[in-house]
């Protein structure tokens, strides 16, 4: 279980960074001239969290003492995330981006309560 975890980990984490690439190179953050404090706050938790997730998963991998601490405080910030995130995917008619971080918040609620039993 705890080889899934890190992978989850390190996908996710690397999939949040290119995410937001993706949406800066194509224009798709309006907030930056709109709302730049609070946007500039947003994404710094958004990379603070997958940054976390990729230690934790390459923790994870190489059994890294550290690694199980770090990975519960990435997952639940990454659970925060995947709470608060949709909403503006939400406002702005994207399903897509709703349903893709429902089956997200399942899975890493799913990999956090297995790696919680796996002590």
């Amino acid at each position: 279980m705890k080889k899934a975890s890190a992978i989850f980990s390190i996908a996710v984490g690397i999939s949040m960074v290119l995410m937001w690439i993706m949406f800066y190179i194509t224009g798709s953050i309006p907030e930056l001239e709109t709302e730049p404090a609070r946007i500039g706050m947003h994404l710094s938790a958004e990379f603070i969290t997958a940054i976390a997730l990729i230690i934790a998963g390459w923790g994870l991998l190489t059994r890294k003492s550290w690694a199980r601490p770090i990975y519960f405080l990435a997952t639940g910030a990454l659970i925060y995330t995947m709470i608060q995130s949709p909403g503006y995917f939400m406002q702005s008619g994207e399903t897509g981006f709703v349903a893709m971080f429902a089956v997200f918040i399942i899975l890493a609620v799913i990999f956090l309560v297995r790696m919680i039993k796996s002590d």
